[in-house]
């Protein structure tokens, strides 16, 4: 396996009023055996950046390291990197034997060493049953495996996966997170992943690397990123329900919102915006606000209570045996060290 090395990066291309930044200046050092994954809105560079680390497209400046060594010239076969995309790109005509030993197949590897690396894959996968069937006999689940098959077989120094699991109904994704970590558990491989979905990202990285218009906005651990976001963009962006934030101003020693005020002491005076994960408001006998239950959304064990206060909107996350009915009203307590403080720029306050 191999570490990937990201310096000063940066893609552009041509546009009608002269050239579209893709991405900005993007350097990133990702570990051996390390399971990265890159979120960000559509149209943030998050494929874009992927592509030039497989070789698919030449980044306009910066430099790409294997292991130390630099790429930017290497052919993508060069490189010894799998890619899985999104549409699966099997061969319909073969079998899912013969997908997965094709590329093997390419590089003239011995019969014997095929065969047997195609049932490795294939037991690591679960897919054995699955050898003689052709693609369009498969699921889409079991289409996945066999396009991640089609990568293990070839043994790269890394894995590349574009939102490989897309176009999977809920509960199949769920079953491929899973086996997707178990994945990285049995090869110890390095492996780079975009995704859209914050359940994905959350659940299967090491490191979330978080894009916005071709620029790194913060990179570190799931938990880092949820408890500690750099800006209002990460705080907002990692979570789902997303978090709360009310624009105000602190002054006197309270964070003054249009329709309520907090206590907080510790910091300047000046505007600001207050964040607040739903989980972090609780419903008491005498809180910080007074709000209205607009809707209630049940989840099963938990549900989501969308409030008003004034003009300001929350949502708040309960147990559905305490969720108070729509249109009551409810006393929120915000807890304190769990509150989130913005510039008016954006940035953190510390």
């Amino acid at each position: 396996m191999a570490s990937v090395s990201i310096k000063h990066l940066g893609k552009d291309v041509p546009a009608k009023s002269g050239v579209a930044r893709i991405l900005g200046d993007v350097s990133l050092e990702i570990a051996d055996g390390e399971f990265l994954v890159l979120v960000g809105p559509s149209g943030c560079g998050k494929t874009t950046l992927l592509r030039c680390i497989a070789g698919l497209e030449t980044a306009t400046r910066g430099d790409l390291f294997l292991d130390g060594k630099r790429v930017n010239d290497l052919s993508p076969a060069a490189r010894d990197i799998a890619m899985v995309f999104q549409s699966y790109a099997l061969y319909p005509h073969l079998t899912v034997r013969e997908n997965l030993a094709f590329g093997l197949k390419m590089r003239k590897t011995p019969a014997r060493e095929i065969a047997s690396r195609v049932q490795e894959a294939a037991a690591l996968l679960q897919i054995e049953t699955l050898l003689d069937r052709l693609p369009g006999a498969l699921s889409g689940g079991q289409r996945q495996r066999v396009a991640m098959g089609r990568a293990v077989v070839r043994r790269p120094r890394a894995f590349l996966f574009d939102e490989p699991l897309s176009n999977l109904d809920a509960s199949l994704r769920g079953q491929m997170r899973v086996e997707l970590k178990r994945l990285h558990a049995r090869l110890g491989a390095t492996m780079i992943y975009v995704t859209h979905d914050q359940t994905e990202a959350m659940t299967l990285a090491d490191r979330i690397a978080v894009l916005r218009a071709g620029t790194l906005e913060q990179v570190g651990s799931p938990t880092e990123l949820y408890l500690k976001p750099a800006n209002r963009f990460v705080a907002r962006f990692i979570g789902t329900p997303e978090m709360n934030v009310v624009d105000g101003k602190i002054a006197g020693e309270r964070f003054q919102g249009t329709d309520f005020s907090i206590p907080l002491s510790g910091y300047s005076e000046g505007d600001a915006t207050l964040g607040i994960r739903p989980e972090d408001l609780s419903i008491v006998d005498k809180g910080d606000a007074e709000a209205i239950v607009d809707v209630v959304e049940n989840l099963g064990w938990e549900s989501l209570l969308h409030l008003r206060i004034g003009s300001s909107e929350l949502t708040a996350r309960v147990e559905t045996a305490n969720a108070p009915k729509p249109g009551s009203g409810v006393s929120l307590l915000f807890r304190r060290d769990r509150i989130h403080l913005f510039s008016s720029q954006g940035t953190r306050l510390p």
